[in-house]
C-alpha cells in the first residue's frame, strides 16, 4: 500500500542521505522531501531519485522559486513542497509535470493554490490551523484534495487530524533530525507506519 506520508529530511547531508531513504522506503514510506535549506540539498535529491526513483517519489520541500523547482527536475525530482503557496511556483511545477503540495493555512490560500493547479495542499503550520480549523476548511474544500497536515501531526494524534479531513502527513523532525543515523530514523519510521496502519488502513 502507497501510504500518504512524506518523510522530511530537513538538515540531511548527501554522504547519509541514500542509507537513511532506504530504511524509510524499506518501513513502508514511498514520500520524501528533501527541504532546499538542507546542506547541498540538489547533491542528495540527485543521489536518492537516481537511487529510488522508479519506487519512490522523491523531491523538495521549502521550495520558494520557480527556479528551484527548475533545478530539483534537473535533479531528478517529481515532488515539489512548499511553506507558502507561490503561483509562479505552483504553476512551474505544473509545466514540468511535477507534483505540487503548497502550504496554505486559510481558504484564501486554499483556494487560490487549488486554482493555480495545485495537486494537493499541505495545511502548514498544522498546529496554526488547529484540527477544528482542519474540520472547518475542509466542509468547503473539493472532497477529493489531497490535504496533507504538517507541523503539529505525528502518530499520536494522526486519528483526530483523520477524522477532521486529513488525507495525509508530512513528518519532519518526528522522522529525522539532523544528525541521527539510519537506524534511529527506522524505529521512528516503523512507528509512523504503524500508526498509520492503524488509522488509514
Amino acid at each position: 500500500m502507497s501510504r500518504e506520508v512524506i518523510a522530511i529530511l530537513r538538515g540531511v547531508k548527501p554522504d547519509e542521505v541514500v542509507g537513511i531513504c532506504a530504511e524509510i522506503l524499506e518501513a513502508g514510506i514511498d514520500r520524501i522531501e528533501v527541504p532546499l535549506n538542507s546542506p547541498q540539498p540538489f547533491d542528495s535529491i540527485a543521489m536518492i531519485a537516481k537511487e529510488f526513483g522508479d519506487r519512490a517519489l522523491i523531491g523538495a520541500g521549502t521550495v520558494l522559486t520557480p527556479e528551484n523547482v527548475q533545478r530539483v527536475k534537473d535533479a531528478g525530482g517529481e515532488l515539489i513542497v512548499s511553506p507558502d503557496a507561490c503561483v509562479p511556483v505552483i504553476e512551474k511545477t505544473k509545466e514540468l509535470g511535477m507534483q505540487s503540495f503548497p502550504g496554505v493555512v486559510t481558504p484564501t490560500e486554499a483556494f487560490s493554490a487549488l486554482r493555480a493547479g495545485a495537486d494537493g495542499l499541505k495545511i502548514f503550520p498544522g498546529d496554526l490551523l488547529g484540527i477544528a480549523g482542519l474540520k472547518a476548511l475542509r466542509a468547503v474544500l473539493p472532497p477529493e484534495t489531497p490535504v496533507y497536515a504538517v507541523g503539529g501531526a505525528g502518530p499520536e494524534n494522526f486519528a483526530d487530524w483523520a477524522a477532521a479531513g486529513a488525507t495525509g502527513f508530512g513528518i519532519g523532525s518526528g522522522i529525522y533530525k539532523a544528525g541521527m543515523t539510519a537506524a534511529e530514523v527506522r524505529v521512528k519510521a516503523d512507528a509512523i507506519v504503524a500508526a498509520y496502519d492503524k488509522v488509514m488502513g
